[in-house]
């Protein structure tokens, strides 16, 4: 984890910060090769804080949070996962915002929000509500799915549901897989083999749970390569078990990760993250729309576009398709995306050093910051890339919002995704008007 303060302090980019709790807390620090073996195996009851390291409700929380582990220690576990690091994990559990707070009591696998307050007093009533309510239930013979992956050694697979698993081969091949909108993970394997009789039930207990957390967009599949040889020769499978991952019109790729069902579910989620539609682009209508674009957005990207009497329709569609083209391509990263018309939002525009002239102009705005880059380039697919890669990685000049605030944004009509029309002039009733008498004037 890189923590260069001296970059962050003059820098946009806040992706290499460290962490909101050390070793020396009562927090568990929570990641993708502990989660499964600390919380999923365990009896125990967990209150998981999923959070960013720059976020500020986060921040707040973190003393509550420490305050209440101690307070509950050896009672109630509880955790916390850098989900901007380790956004797949936040992503199996549906996060979409920080800080998010989970509670995995009976059935780890579905766990329930929290809905308690940020105080270490309401965090531990909680917790405590919910032992009791845990302990209830088990003296009413009531027991959850926590077990249902089993406890095996070496990363805690389990007995999910072989069904999950589809059985690919050489007849049913390219109709399920080539064909299919789907990414697939497929597994290439002997019976025979010692390995991928160690993988298999790791494999299964990922099935099962990639589908749920995918709505089945990422499936696992599995061909026997001793029996199905056109296969494991068109792929040149040359041991077991190999994995491939298969997305339609690319070429499969080899699976690099663990091999553990945490690992499996992690990569498959990587990858159906890939596959998430990228946010919306709006238009700034209001104060609303930028006040929550860019409060709960790690950085806002503001384009100013030309007023629609200088391009026309096809002329703002034109820009408004890069910025969708570029949010696309960084759809994993926490960014808005807004637009505006040059000269609809002044003060706007004034703050960034804008004002007047050379539209199309874009900026990305850290609101906890205040503070904000321009880009220098042109308004390009190739321009926009390079201007945000030097963001990402913590280059670019940066300068102070103008007022050291997000300044007021005025309320107007959107779009309507027509030409624009100039305004109509009032007609001059000239029927009074001698003209005998002007031309004498002249004379």
């Amino acid at each position: 984890m890189r923590a260069f303060l001296g970059v962050l302090a003059c820098s946009l980019t806040v992706l290499s910060v460290h962490g909101l709790y050390s070793a020396s807390d009562d927090v568990v620090e929570l990641n993708p090769s502990n989660f499964n073996r600390e919380v999923l195996q365990s009896d125990s009851l967990w209150l998981i804080e999923f959070y960013a390291p720059w976020c500020g409700h986060c921040k707040n929380l973190a003393p509550d949070w420490k305050k209440a582990a101690t307070a509950l220690k050896g009672i109630v576990k509880v955790g916390a996962v850098d989900a901007d690091q380790h956004n797949s994990l936040g992503g199996q559990y549906g996060v979409r915002g920080f800080p998010t707070i989970k509670i995995f009591g009976a059935n780890k696998n579905k766990p329930e929000d929290y809905q308690g307050g940020r105080s270490s007093q309401a965090i531990v009533d909680t917790a405590l509500n919910a032992l009791r309510s845990l302990v209830k239930d088990r003296l009413g013979g009531k027991t959850g799915g926590s077990s249902d992956y089993g406890r095996q050694s070496g990363g805690g697979g389990g007995a999910g549901n072989k069904k999950d698993v589809v059985e690919l081969t050489d007849d049913n091949f390219d109709r399920n897989v080539l064909d299919s909108d789907d990414v697939w993970l497929v597994e290439f394997f002997a019976p025979w083999c010692g390995h991928c009789k160690n993988l298999e039930p790791e494999w299964t207990a990922a099935a099962t749970e990639v589908k749920d957390q995918t709505k089945g967009k990422v499936k696992l599949g599995a061909v026997d390569a001793t029996v199905h040889q056109g296969l494991a020769s068109r792929y040149g499978i040359r041991g077991f078990p190999t994995i491939k991952i298969f997305r339609k019109g690319e070429e499969p790729e080899d699976y690099q990760g663990g091999r553990t069902r945490s690992d499996i579910v992690a990569r498959a989620l990587d990858l159906f993250s890939d596959n998430i539609p990228p946010p919306e682009l709006q238009e700034i209508l209001n104060e609303d729309v930028m006040k929550k674009t860019c409060e709960d957005y790690q950085l806002c990207i503001i384009s100013v576009l030309p007023h629609i009497l200088d391009t026309g329709a096809s002329g703002r569609n034109s820009y408004l398709e890069v910025m969708r083209t570029m949010a696309d391509k960084y759809k994993k990263k926490m960014w808005g995306w807004l637009w505006t018309e040059a000269g609809a939002q002044m003060e706007l525009e004034s703050s960034l050093g804008i004002g007047g002239f050379g539209y199309p102009a874009m900026a990305a705005i850290n609101a906890r910051k205040m503070k904000f880059a321009l880009l220098r380039g042109s308004f390009s697919e190739t321009g926009i890339h390079e201007f945000l890669r030097e963001l990402s990685v913590g280059r670019g000049s940066t300068a102070t919002v103008g007022g050291g605030a997000l300044p007021k944004i005025n309320t107007v009509e959107p779009w309507d995704g027509k030409d624009g029309e100039l305004p109509m002039e009032d007609d001059i009733d000239l029927s009074d008007v001698d003209l005998d008498e002007l031309e004498k004037d002249e004379l």
